[in-house]
Order: structure tokens, then sequence, then C-alpha cells
């Protein structure tokens, strides 16, 4: 069977995979910089004997790998290369040799996954129909999404795929344990950007002055009413601020205080109503205060949907390769992925692949200095996307 041989390779290349995503980690680039990612994956592309690679978004490629009758179905298969601005805490072989930046999402997991099915895939392409696009892309982590770009540069054209499916770590399932769910299971992501003006001066007469501070931490506070009383609790959200900066001292109060955040919500009708919301209660409280402030939303990457059908598919097809026991319900997920763009565009199935380990102590959350995954879980990483590739081919709706 097709799905043996699969695992066959899967076990066979484990080593060479887990091999790519330590040269990735060890080498980290920040989005849209990723220079020498993208040649290492074109290099290891064409050792596989795939040489058909396009550029796409500047550091991005695509590929295809046809099998018989290619032109019957076209499926896609994702991965992001970029990595994040974090500084890693791991004492490992394959840390971080780019001070300051870090593969702390497992971006190199999923390139390396990548990598590994279209070899596996690449070995048994005279034993399924159909053809296989292979996505690699830039700048998953800072908006507007790398996706978004590779969408306007043609990803999805040329030939065009039925269906997409996209993989992701996630360090709160058990290695050997993978997660599907059908419909909508992340976030909008907006960034929020305020400036509260006011007028500052000495700590020790207020009277004389607009406190830019005072006024941005009631509206902070107001803000918060966007989500606890204006939205319905059918819709999840979420409206987080992470950043502030009033560059003031113990007696100096700034003219100014910088604020910056993140709004999430499942429904893209509220989110518009949201925005209008938080602009009205800011301006109205910042002016009745007396001060001014300069509130940009930067709309991010829309909800992420899986496409029903090919999600259920794709966890019949996860159970037949892994057993029942070893493939899980997802909850929704308020993170954000750029892999909403391609959902939206076409049918798309994001799942999770467990990486978490306690015996080792690899439990860190993702985003963080401390985070690692369990590497057996690459086995799986790439065996199982070149199955529910082949088996999505063999569908034949």
């Amino acid at each position: 069977m097709l799905k043996d041989k699969i695992k066959s390779l899967a076990k066979a290349y484990k080593e060479e995979v887990i091999a790519n995503r330590r040269h990735l980690h060890s080498h980290p680039e920040l989005s849209y910089q990723e220079f020498e990612t993208a040649k290492y994956v074109a290099s290891k592309l064409e050792e596989i004997g795939i040489s058909n690679l396009e550029k796409k978004a500047n550091t991005g490629w695509t590929a295809l790998i046809k099998g018989k009758n290619p032109e019957k179905k076209v499926v896609a298969l994702r991965a992001d290369m970029d990595a994040l601005p974090i500084i890693e805490a791991n004492d490992v072989s394959y840390k971080s040799q780019n001070p300051g930046v870090m593969h702390a999402c497992g971006h190199d997991a999923h390139t390396a996954s990548l990598l590994g099915a279209a070899k596996i895939l690449n070995e048994v392409k005279d034993q399924f129909e159909g053809t296989i696009k292979l996505i690699f892309q830039p700048g998953e982590e800072v908006a507007p999404g790398g996706a978004s770009y590779m969408i306007k540069d043609g990803a999805l054209e040329n030939p065009r795929p039925a269906g997409i499916i996209g993989q992701h770590v996630m360090p709160f399932i058990p290695a050997g344990k993978v997660g599907f769910r059908q419909g909508i299971y992340m976030a909008s992501a907006d960034e929020i950007y305020i400036t509260v003006k006011g007028k500052g001066g000495h700590g020790a007469m207020p009277e004389t002055l607009i406190d830019p501070v005072l006024i941005a931490s009631h509206m902070i506070v107001a803000l918060q009413q966007v989500v606890s009383r204006a939205a319905s609790p059918k819709i999840p959200s979420v409206l987080s601020f992470g950043k502030v900066e009033a560059l003031g001292a113990t007696n100096v109060i700034p003219n100014e205080v910088k604020i910056q955040g993140t709004f999430r919500t499942l429904n893209e009708d509220w989110r518009a109503k949201a925005h209008e919301k938080m602009l009205s209660i800011a301006k109205g409280l910042v002016e009745g205060m007396g001060g001014e402030v300069d509130f940009e939303i930067r709309k991010g990457y829309p909800f992420l949907k899986n496409d029903p059908e090919l999600t259920a598919r794709a966890t019949d097809a996860a159970k037949a390769y892994l057993g029942e026991e070893n493939v899980v319900d997802l909850d929704i997920w308020m993170a954000a992925e750029d892999f909403a763009y391609y959902s939206q565009e076409i049918d798309g199935c994001f799942y999770r692949l467990g990486t978490r380990n306690e015996a080792k102590g690899i439990i860190s959350g993702v985003h963080t200095p401390t985070f690692d995954i369990e590497e057996d879980a690459l086995e799986i990483g790439a065996g199982l996307m070149a199955w529910l590739a082949v088996a999505e081919l063999e569908n034949s709706q």
C-alpha cells in the first residue's frame, strides 16, 4: 500500500529532516529577510530532483511534483520560513547563531517537514495521479503576512490547487499526536497603534499640565468594554495592549504616550464595528480629558476557516495513518495565522503537529526564548503531510 510506503520513507528520511530542521534553527532570518533560507530550500529541492522552482514574493518558492495524469487534480502543501526577533535561551547544539533572532514558532520544523514530504512524494510520484504544489512562503509573522504577497504573486495559479494543506507545531499536544478542527479555527488579527498627546511638565504641578499618562490609563481601561460589553458572547474577541511607552521620569510628565496592541475576533462584521467602537471611545475620552489622540488600526490577517469537507477527509486520512487515538479535536485558537489568506481563496485545512515531551522538559509555548520541539515528531511532520496530499488527490470530488 502507498500509505505503508510513505510511512517507510518517512522513517528512513527522519534523520535528514531533523538535520534540515537543525540547520534552519541555527540560521534563522526575520520576516521578508529569508534570503539564505530560501537558497537552502532551493538547494535541497534541487538535490531531491525538483527543479521547476518559481520565485514568489521575493524570498518564497513554489514548485510542482507531477504524478501520473498531472492535470487530474492539484493539491498544495504550504510551509512558512521566517523567524522571530527573540534571543534564544536554549542550550542546544543547534542554538541560533544569529543574535536576537530565533525560530521560536516552529517554522524551521514546518520547512523541514515540507522538504521531507517533497522528497517522499517525488519518490512515489509514479504511484499517484495529479499534481502536488509546494509553497514555501516568507513573512508569516509580520502583517500583512507573506501569504498575501504569495497570492498576489500568483502562488495559487498555474496551476490552481483545488485545496491547500498547512501544518503548524503545537507544544500543548504530545509528540505522536495531531489535531484537526472543521470550520472557523483561528482569529483575525489587527495591530493597534495609538499616540495620546497632552502637555507635559513637572510632576509636582499636574494642575498646569494635560497628563497623557493619566489619560492613556483611562483610555486603556475604557477600551476593554469593546470586548466585555459591546461584543456578543457568541463571538470570541480579544483586545490586548502589550506596549505602553511614556518617556517621562519620577518627576517628569511627558508630552505624549505611545501604545501598541492587538484586536482579534472570528467575525468580519463585528470586526468592522469593533474598529469603529474603539475609535469612538478613544476620541471621546481623550478629548474629553483635554488631550488629543492618533488612533491607527492596521488591518491584518482574516480569520482562518478550515473547509469542513476537506478537513473531514484529512482527519480520516490522519486516523488511517496514525491510528484514531492519535488524532485529537482542536478548540478555537485566538492566535492568528496568515494561512487564513489561502483558506479565504481556496479550500484549506490547517492542522496541528504535536511536539510536546514533558519527560524531556520540552513544554515551552511558541514565541518564548525556551521554545523547542520533540524532534521525533518530524517523522510524522514529513510523512503525514505527504500522505494527506496523496489521499486528497485520490479523492475525485
